[in-house]
């Protein structure tokens, strides 16, 4: 890899933060964007003294020009954005006729508008380039459908099909589009399932065989390391325990 500026959602922790140190130590230049400034600021600290290049945005993905905020800092900071890492994301889990309302709602705003508004930032930069990837972290959930997911499941399938869209509507050559969908991983994710049973239920599979989240990573290093004339279009990635 050769010095790509990536512009990172969700960076201060677990597949956002493990995805900044990997590609940074790559050699890539990372603009990581998250809501925890405090978080954001200590993992910029430790990249820039593992001689990476790196700069922060506090970013709130419900906040259209939050995303466009971190995509203008990467273009007049480092001239360039190459790639776009949408992957903040939420869990409200729990039966669907607990009519959890706000966090439908929750989900719909950070899981799917977010990957909106980035698009909707990144774009414009990447057809003015000539070149640009989108790598959207969506999930299993949806691939097998399960009691308690339903809502989530359902924006992390929106998602996977506006993904599979943008990427027919770009065959062109500039713009590549990568959806990588992560089984367990062993993450801070279940601490917004506000439902105690489930939050457990999540926090003991994590613990017992989720992945750790520099798996995630490598695929999507994997993802973006390509030649220009490959494009990665989907990447599974789950525990081999995992049913």
């Amino acid at each position: 890899m050769s010095g790509p500026v990536v512009a990172i959602t969700g960076a201060s922790s677990g597949i956002g933060a493990a995805t900044a140190r990997l590609l940074a130590a790559r050699g890539a230049t990372v603009v990581l964007g998250a809501r925890r400034e405090d978080r954001l600021n200590a993992l910029a600290d430790e990249i820039r003294a593992a001689d990476g290049t790196v700069s922060t945005v506090a970013t709130d993905v419900t906040e259209r020009a939050d995303v466009e905020r971190l995509v203008e800092s990467a273009v007049q900071e480092f001239g360039r954005l190459d790639v776009f890492v949408g992957n903040a994301g939420i869990s409200r889990i729990g039966p669907t006729s607990d009519l959890d309302v706000g966090g439908w709602d929750a989900m719909i705003d950070v899981n799917l508008r977010g990957v909106l508004y980035g698009i909707a930032a990144a774009m414009p930069v990447f057809r003015r380039q000539g070149h640009g990837d989108f790598v959207t972290v969506v999930s299993t959930a949806g691939l097998k459908i399960v009691p308690n997911m339903g809502v989530y499941a359902a924006t992390k399938n929106a998602v996977r099909t506006l993904m599979e869209t943008l990427r027919q509507e770009s065959t062109d050559g500039v713009i590549r589009i990568t959806s990588i969908s992560p089984g367990y991983v062993n993450t801070e994710l279940d601490s917004s399932i506000e439902d105690p049973q489930a939050r457990r239920a999540a926090r003991a599979a994590m613990d017992s065989f989720g992945l750790p989240p520099e798996a995630v990573a490598r695929a999507i290093a994997f993802a973006i390391g390509q030649p220009r004339d490959v494009e990665i279009g989907d990447i599974t990635i789950r525990p081999t325990l995992q049913g």
